[in-house]
């Protein structure tokens, strides 16, 4: 099948049944590649699971050998916004494909996003019609938080993480998201890393790697 974003898919040996999938939304100018090598620890320990890992609908407006998920080159919230509910849909024709591809429901799916796409997967996530496996958020932040208030339709439980040195998402967004997501009743575990600034280190992933053996 052809899906409607270009991605690297890495699935189980050969013959292995296909329980769960995890889809890895990078970030800003990244591109599917960059945010699959998460997966060369996790396979390893969920062996019936498919790894997708798609580009950004758009070429980076910044970088053109990498892609984005919205534009960052206007600092305007209204235009942000409105540019992430256009991957959001694109994110959600997307997954419905995999869904089908796979034989898979959203309980079996665990949404996971680095910086921009970590944004990317809380909106996707808790938007849609039904709760996923669970979402797992590297860096990042809530894009708008009266806007996704408005429009959650799950609870979906999530764990986000983040570096205490982060330069370019300040982890205040870590504690902010937080906050937004207890009083929308959202049960959310967090971790923030210390001397860590804006990457996925081993104990990110690794703690990662572990609330998804605990859902699945």
């Amino acid at each position: 099948m052809t899906f409607c974003l270009d991605s690297i898919i890495i699935k189980p040996e050969e013959g292995t049944e296909i329980k769960n999938a995890i889809i890895l939304l990078h970030g800003y100018g990244g591109d599917g590649n960059d945010i699959s090598m998460l997966t060369l620890n996790w396979k390893r320990h969920l062996p019936n699971t498919v790894f997708i890992c798609p580009n950004g609908h758009e070429t980076c407006s910044i970088n053109p050998s990498g892609c984005q998920w919205f534009d960052l080159t206007k600092e305007d919230s209204s235009y942000i916004l409105e540019q992430s509910l256009k991957a959001e849909e694109k994110i959600k024709q997307f997954i419905g494909e995999i869904k089908k591809e796979f034989n898979l429901s959203n309980d079996k799916i665990c949404l996971s996003g680095f910086s921009q796409g970590c944004m990317m997967s809380l909106n996707v996530g808790l938007t849609s019609e039904e709760k996923f496996l669970c979402i797992i958020g590297f860096s990042g932040k809530i894009i708008n938080k009266d806007n996704l208030k408005s429009r959650i339709k799950n609870s979906t439980e999530t764990l986000l993480i983040h570096g205490d040195a982060d330069q370019v998402v300040p982890s205040t967004h870590l504690l902010e998201a937080k906050d937004f997501l207890i009083r929308n009743n959202i049960d959310v575990k967090t971790l923030l890393i210390k001397n860590c600034d804006h990457h996925i280190p081993i104990e990110a992933s690794s703690t990662a790697l572990n609330y998804i053996l605990k859902k699945i």
